[in-house]
């Protein structure tokens, strides 16, 4: 099944000059939907067959790493010292050929601050942090910036610490900080000194060469108590000609200027009766004209249709999916089929994007729910459960369950990623890289 002409040219222009398939820059890759135009992934492997290597890390994190010619960048905490670690790989060799440590680590339930996943963009690769770090360097190991973000911008107060990915378009960092407004709301995490005056939602432009702010625009939100939280990370989207950028969350999908932030239009129906702890986890996904975003708690999925400017409401949503969609799982797009994950019922659906008609669902089993979203690439899905348990199913019409494999310990939330004809999935505490022939002598 192949890729309609007109995804294929809205997905050139998202990328530019990541190289598609060649490499995964970002945490939802070269497409920014999860998928890869990489080839010859091995569908079944064991912990030796098929294994190019497989490298220690310091300590858990739910970062997806990313890969760019022959270097695997990864973030990390560091068990030993508590500290947030950056971390440089050889694609070829999982030998480490740079560490740095960037802060302390921060507690938060079930989480750590080695959640946001690093970007590049070939020469410089920017690491994130939930602590408000952001952190640049050249990518054999220099230093170049660095920006706390909760000193400027005051502590950013969500339930499970921050832990929403930048996105790295057009040369230009956006970060996205939707958080609950009073910062005291969970006062054992706030650090020592910190201020608790109440601080806006926003999204933030910055220069990826320098890390100057370009601008800083307000994020509204009408949304109650945990509801003004979100762990989304912005996508961008050709609109009428122009770029924005879509941002989830706080009760409401913003479109904004990526001249200056401004919001140009917001669609607000998704928690009509204020629910109080819809907190949004999942990212949205582009699809041709339209933008696909699940609401929380496994409330339904939508199809919005965005225009340049406008308050949208039901004339714009092309379609609605009302049952097992996602809570944390961000869904995918790949060769023409739109892939949503229940992620406690772990139960896969394959959508026909335009209308949002099933095709097929199946469930994958397992005693553990999904925290990690789906991978498409080379004809097949790759996905990872909260006990490092992978599935591997066939990309096309029917359910079919390719693999499955035990890759380790958990919790495991980082998301597969796909360069150079290979997959690194990342456990608790390994970093492994599959590939096609390939055997360890472990």
């Amino acid at each position: 099944m192949s890729v309609s002409f007109r995804s294929t040219a809205v997905l050139f222009l998202v990328v530019g000059v990541y190289g598609f398939g060649a490499d995964w820059p970002q945490w939802r890759g070269p497409a920014l939907n999860g998928s890869s135009d990489e080839t010859g992934l091995p569908a079944t492997w064991s912990l030796t067959r098929n294994v190019r290597w497989s490298a220690d890390l310091p300590g858990p994190g739910a970062a997806t790493p990313i890969v760019w010619g022959d270097r695997v960048f990864v973030s990390s905490t560091a068990k030993e010292t508590g500290q947030l670690l950056a971390l440089c790989l050889a694609a070829k060799s999982g030998e480490v050929l740079w560490q740095k440590a960037i802060g302390d680590d921060r507690r938060v339930p079930r989480n750590n601050m080695a959640s946001p996943s690093p970007v590049t963009d070939g020469e410089i690769v920017c690491f994130a942090y939930g602590t408000g770090l952001l952190v640049a360097f050249e990518l054999g190991g220099k230093e170049l910036w660095r920006r706390d973000l909760e000193q400027d911008q005051g502590f950013n107060a969500l339930l499970f610490g921050y832990s929403s990915s930048p996105l790295l378009h057009d040369g230009r960092l956006y970060v996205a900080a939707l958080r609950n407004r009073k910062p005291g709301q969970y006062p054992k995490r706030v650090p020592p000194g910190t201020r608790l005056d109440e601080v806006d939602s926003y999204l933030m432009a910055l220069e990826l060469k320098t890390g100057k702010t370009v601008w800083c625009a307000f994020r509204a939100t009408d949304a109650l108590r945990e509801s003004m939280e979100a762990y989304v990370t912005p996508i961008p989207m050709r609109i009428g000609g122009e770029w924005q950028i879509l941002l989830f969350g706080g009760d409401a999908f913003t479109g904004h200027d990526v001249r200056d932030g401004r919001e140009l239009w917001r669609w607000g129906e998704y928690n009509p009766t204020k629910i109080n702890h819809w907190r949004v986890v999942t990212s949205p996904v582009v699809v041709d004209d339209l933008a696909v975003v699940a609401a929380p708690k496994h409330a339904p999925l939508y199809a919005i249709r965005p225009t340049q400017k406008a308050t949208l409401g039901p004339r714009n949503v092309a379609w609605e999916f009302p049952k097992m969609t996602p809570d944390a799982s961000t869904p995918l797009f790949y060769r023409g089929r739109l892939y949503a994950l229940q992620d406690d019922r772990k139960v896969i659906t394959c959508l026909e994007p335009a209308s949002g008609n099933v095709v097929w669902q199946g469930a994958l089993g397992g005693t553990a729910v999904f925290r990690a979203s789906l991978t498409g690439a080379d004809g097949k899905l790759f996905v990872m459960n909260e006990k490092a348990h992978v599935w591997v199913l066939e990309a096309g019409d029917a359910f079919r369950v390719l693999h499955q494999i035990a890759m380790g310990k958990g919790p495991a939330r980082s998301t597969i990623a796909v360069a150079d004809q290979a997959l690194f999935i990342r456990t608790a505490d390994r970093l492994v890289c599959v590939s096609e022939g390939d055997e360890t002598g472990e």
